[in-house]
């Protein structure tokens, strides 16, 4: 595989964490006023866990480019 077709992994997981981003809006947006089931929340919470290690890898991937 040659440089042009790989994925500079920073971008992805930036990609990445904008579409979790978007989709947690959407789940937030789409939670009703009152009545809200547990497995709406849960959802919410494992997208803002995913969006907090992705961010934590790119965090660490971006200190490790700048030395």
């Amino acid at each position: 595989m040659n440089d042009a077709n790989m994925i500079d992994p920073i971008q992805q997981i930036k990609e990445d964490i904008r579409e979790l981003q978007s989709e947690l809006a959407e789940r937030k947006a789409a939670l009703p006023a009152h009545s809200v089931q547990p497995h709406q929340l849960m959802v919410i919470e494992d997208l803002e866990d995913e969006i907090s290690m992705k961010q934590e890898v790119l965090n660490a991937l971006e200190k490790s480019g700048e030395s």
